[in-house]
């Protein structure tokens, strides 16, 4: 349960918070491209006080806090990157007790509420009192707090992936605000991703009838894979999400693409969907088919975690999430920052800190009045592991 004097300080810097969230949703921050929202969190964050933060190769927005050169650290984090390729501000309204707004949900609205933590551990000395133990060896773990770039699709789990490079072995627990307060992603959803690209000599549609068309041959690629029949156990999917190419409507293509996934919940299944994808591409390629394949995503299924710090972790989200909101979140699986750290063998979890709907699409809103549950949770998640630290 949190302390009083928290309770008032998240009431007190309420509008602020929804302030801070409302200037954050409306800048763009394509993934691959969140430099703009990159370089407000670290502008934002130093004008609190927060001392040591930095902008990593992967556009990361980092605040290392009682972190030294190799003691243990415990990582939380929210993305900071949208679905959305808007490279002007985003377009939000209020309405009905509502903020609406592309990507305002996912994932803007946990990045505030970890942003407003960074800024009451900077403004109540719990930072500095962190650092400080941390140099007089008495703090037994640091906190990096990140506003992570890459979660989102072809973004390919960049700054996750850099975090985990960058921290290894030393990240003792991993938790990813992300998504609502209804549910956790419990266990890592991994996929693979790939272009698929066709080739073929084309010509005029008239003329030279009877040529192969690339968009064609790339059909019957598309419809053997969807002939497969996933493994029974766990969940495996697949999907195909994008599909361009040709010149013109009297034109033979001669060059057709897509975009390919499948995933899985489990590395067997990751591994069978692999084996039957290479066996319809080698198939199409000795029927002369002109085929190229990149590899343009790969996310991990989990590692071997410690069950026993991760079920600790899990009872713990979701009792803080039952005390704030009355209800226990489903657990379920997911592909997250997450699968990172999992897959490396380090307990994690993927959790939220509001209630909307509509995440990777224009009409997404989050509900004004979950902001301030969520806050409280996000607060207590990281003052369990801040708070009393500092005091030592």
């Amino acid at each position: 349960m949190l302390k009083q004097d928290v309770l008032d300080y998240i009431e007190n810097h309420a509008q602020e918070a929804r302030e801070l969230l409302i200037t954050l949703a409306q800048i763009p921050s394509p993934s691959n491209h969140e430099e703009k929202r990159a370089g407000f969190c670290k502008n934002w964050l130093e004008a609190q006080g927060a001392r040591g933060v930095y902008i990593d190769d992967a556009l990361n927005v980092v605040y290392p806090i009682g972190v030294t050169k190799d003691n243990p650290v415990v990582v939380f984090m929210a993305h900071t990157d949208v679905v959305f390729p808007d490279t002007d501000a985003l377009p939000l309204k209020l309405e009905d007790g509502k903020i609406c707004c592309p990507g305002v949900g996912d994932d803007t609205a946990n990045l505030a509420c970890l942003m407003m933590i960074a800024k009451y551990l900077t403004e109540t000395g719990a930072a500095g009192r962190m650092d400080k133990a941390a140099a007089e060896g008495t703090c037994p773990h640091g906190l990096l707090l990140v506003c992570n770039s890459g979660e989102e699709g072809l973004g390919n789990l960049k700054g996750s992936r850099k975090i985990c490079e960058t921290y290894g072995k030393r990240m003792k627990e991993f938790y990813s605000f992300d998504g609502t307060l209804s549910s956790m992603a419990t266990r890592a959803v991994g996929s693979k991703r790939f272009k698929i690209s066709v080739r073929t000599i084309g010509g005029h549609s008239y003329g030279a009838f009877g040529n192969p068309s690339a968009i064609a041959q790339l059909a019957e690629l598309v419809h053997s894979l969807y002939q497969l029949q996933v493994p029974s156990q766990g969940k495996t999917t697949y999907n195909v999400g994008m599909i361009s190419g040709g010149t013109s409507v009297n034109t033979i293509a001669q060059y057709a693409e897509m975009l390919y996934e499948f995933r899985s919940d489990s590395r067997e299944g990751l591994a069978y969907m692999e084996e039957k994808f290479d066996q319809i591409i080698d198939s199409a390629r000795s029927q002369g088919v002109d085929i190229q394949v990149e590899v343009v995503g790969l996310r991990p299924c989990e590692g071997d975690v410690d069950m026993e710090v991760k079920g600790k972790m899990i009872r713990l989200a979701s009792d803080t999430i039952l005390e704030y909101t009355g209800k226990e979140p489903d657990r379920c699986p997911g592909s997250t920052d997450c699968n990172i750290p999992l897959s490396m063998g380090i307990p994690s979890l993927c959790m939220g800190t509001y209630e909307g709907s509509g995440a990777h699409t224009r009409e997404e809103y989050i509900v004004i009045d979950s902001l301030m549950p969520g806050y409280k949770v996000g607060f207590q998640m990281v003052l369990n592991y801040a708070e009393h630290r500092a005091d030592a």
